[in-house]
């Protein structure tokens, strides 16, 4: 794991703790939000999917929709994100999208989040946009070869999204991996943590986890399972 020379900070007081956490397709940024989640209960940490702020493209064909590149800044609704968070940090719920990933388009059903204690924002991009990293009390990248990522997304995307292996590579070399390259690997310059392996390394996740189990009010000696 590294560390950057940057302090993390603090929280404000009387506002939630937020923690980004960025890093490539299928680099581990789920796992490790998860197993925040899990030690701190939902009643204290909230997850926030960036992947439900893509923009909505309802008037374009299905053909349309699926040649974007998901993974260019511009797909992603900063706006709405950020008044979200705004909204959590001033101590309102929030109508978060969910977004139907094999027609391309928000679902028109929505997830509520309320406030929490600790507000965890995951995704690729997360540490790119300004607005939305300046938010950050605690900045993470997960650094993840790869041909691990590659091989992860592979399997997810064939049994959770409804896609064949040729149409994920075709995706993979036109967008994914040249945006990774453009983007999203040079946010990692940004991040207080980057941890090498992502979801795979115990010792740093366990740095986290600790972290985590800090800023959890009253009794958080429970033990999580890595």
């Amino acid at each position: 794991m590294t560390v950057s020379s940057a302090q993390i900070s603090e929280p404000t007081t009387g506002r939630p703790y937020l923690i980004g956490v960025a890093g490539g397709s299928s680099s581990g940024k789920t796992t490790v939000s998860e197993r925040l989640a899990a030690l701190a209960g939902g009643d204290h940490l909230a997850v926030i999917k960036l992947d439900s702020y893509y923009v909505d493209r309802p008037d374009d064909d299905f053909e349309t929709r699926a040649k974007a590149n998901y993974d260019h800044p511009d797909a992603f609704d900063w706006p709405l994100l950020n008044d979200h968070l705004a909204a959590l940090c001033a101590g309102a719920g929030v109508q978060v999208p969910i977004y139907d990933y094999t027609l391309h388009v928000r679902s028109g059903a929505t997830q509520v989040v309320r406030p929490a204690a600790i507000i965890v924002v995951e995704g690729i991009l997360v540490l790119w946009e300004p607005s939305l990293r300046d938010r950050f009390d605690l900045k993470i990248y997960m650094d993840t070869d790869a041909d691990v990522r590659l091989i992860r997304r592979l399997r997810r995307d064939v049994a959770e999204r409804g896609r064949t292996p040729e149409t994920i590579m075709a995706q993979y070399l036109a967008t994914v991996r040249p945006s990774h390259e453009q983007f999203v690997e040079p946010s990692k310059r940004f991040a207080d943590v980057i941890i090498p392996e992502g979801g795979l390394n115990r010792p740093a996740i366990d740095v986290l986890l600790a972290r985590v189990r800090e800023l959890v009010p009253g009794d958080s000696s429970s033990e999580v399972s890595l």
